[in-house]
């Protein structure tokens, strides 16, 4: 049986969702074997172990994210980028 969670966040940073931040939430990503998405409210979800697909939600200051995961370690996958997020990608 495959556990799920996801959560809600705002981008937190001036800058919004550019290339350092889409870096480090696919390295976090990378890190577990749960399947990680992120999408905005109007789009579809993309693969959050890839920088590039995290480059075209071109997400604003200000702008919700869900971020989905799902397996055997999904909730710590969760906690661990949210956890990033609210620390504006650890640029602020």
């Amino acid at each position: 049986m495959s556990q799920w969670c996801e959560q809600q966040v705002v981008v937190p940073n001036p800058q919004g969702l550019h290339v350092r931040p889409a870096q480090r939430i696919a390295e976090i990503a990378q890190k577990f074997q749960a399947t990680i998405t992120i999408s905005r409210d109007d789009g579809e979800p993309v693969n959050a172990k890839s920088p590039m697909n995290i480059l075209q939600l071109s997400g604003p200051q200000g702008m919700k994210l869900t971020i989905r995961a799902e397996g055997p370690d999904a909730q710590q996958a969760l906690a661990e980028l949210v956890a990033l997020v609210e620390r504006g990608f650890d640029e602020m």
